[in-house]
Formats: structure tokens, sequence, C-alpha cells
């Protein structure tokens, strides 16, 4: 599962992306439709805007803003999460891995510990920090779309590792650099590219 993840604008390639999409008039748009800015630093919630990377109407890799959830066929209920073993046969997210596929950059994303509590009822514990080792910059596997001619996008998870499975059931697909632009191309097999994904993971304790 993936509801937060986190923005660090010093970061120089982040800060990169980040003023590539703030540049844009779509940002602009969002604004004066939506009433909310983009998000450039700190903890991102689901609804926020963000910067997403897909490709443009020309298929070359470009930075969008992009708001963090799909509303679902029953119209009642928003999406933020996709499981990446079912996203090919759900009405929902169907055509959307087919052929558009974003990657969301980030620092780091956090999880919280799932329980059970004496009464059954499961309950969060401590909050954690997560990215994979070796990485400034964790790159999330997405989908996207166009809702009510703004795009939106949800996070695609998977099975976690032994480790992250003792925190949480679900973990997000997160892809090495060198195949984000594999992962956006509409003519890519995404299926081809899940053995990419990484599992080595950094876990810290935070606030």
């Amino acid at each position: 599962m993936c509801t937060r993840y986190a923005l660090e604008k010093d970061l120089p390639e982040l800060k990169e992306i980040i003023d590539a999409c703030t540049a844009t008039a779509l940002a602009s748009k969002f604004v004066i439709h939506h009433g909310k800015a983009i998000v450039t630093d700190g903890e991102v919630h689901p609804t926020d805007i963000v910067p997403v990377i897909a490709p443009n109407s020309k298929g070359m890799k470009s930075v969008f803003p992009m708001q963090w959830g799909f509303l679902a066929m029953d119209n009642k209920r928003t999406l933020f999460n996709a499981r990446m073993e079912t996203a090919e046969e759900k009405p929902t997210f169907k055509e959307a891995w087919q052929s558009h596929r974003c990657i969301i950059p980030s620092s780091y994303y956090y999880e919280w510990k799932h329980y059970k509590s004496a009464d059954g009822k499961e309950k969060t514990g401590e909050k954690y920090i997560i990215q994979p080792a070796g990485c400034t910059i964790t790159w999330l596997c997405g989908l996207y779309r166009i809702e009510d001619g703004f795009p939106v996008f949800v996070v695609l998870t998977k099975k976690p590792t032994e480790e992250l499975g003792r925190i949480h059931d679900r973990m997000p697909l997160m892809l090495p650099k060198d195949k984000i632009e594999d992962w956006i191309n509409p003519s890519s097999d995404p299926k081809e590219l899940i053995p990419y994904a990484l599992s080595d993971m950094v876990i810290e304790k935070t606030e």
C-alpha cells in the first residue's frame, strides 16, 4: 500500500523535475480550476497535485502536474492504489495499464506497521521511511488517465518482500531509473518490466 510519500525539493534531480512541472500551463490551470497548487516539498497525501513523469503528445518523456486518485467506477470512491497483479483485468485500470503508465518521482515513501489488536481490529503503529537501497530518488510506478480534463494517477502496489511484510502486506512497485522510459512507453509490455522491480529496501523508523 502507498498513501504517503515525500518530496525533497533541495535534491538536485527532484528540483529539476519540480521546476519543469511548476512551469507548465497545466500547473496554473490546476490552481484556477481546483484551487490547489502543486506540492513541491514535504509529505504528499492522496488528492494532492504533484509532478509525474509521462510521455507527451510526441511520445517524449515529460513532466506533468497530476492529481493523486482515480474516481472509482461507482463514482463514489477515490482510489489511490492499484494492484499490479490485477490492474490489466480491472475495468478501472485496464486501459491505463495497457498504454497510460507513469512514474511518480519521490524521495521515499512512508508506511505504518499494521497489526491486529486483542479485539481483532486492525490497528496502525510505528511509521517508517522506506527507500530502495543505494538510491536518492525513489521512482514509483503508476497509471494515469484524464478525468474532467485533468490528469490523475494511482500508484501500483505488489506483494511485499519478507522484511516489508512484517510492516504491511503490500508495497509500491518501484523501478530503477534506467527503466523509466521503457515503463512509460505506451507500446512496451509492462509485464516484461516487472522482473526489474526493486526489492532491496532501506527501512527507518520515524515520527
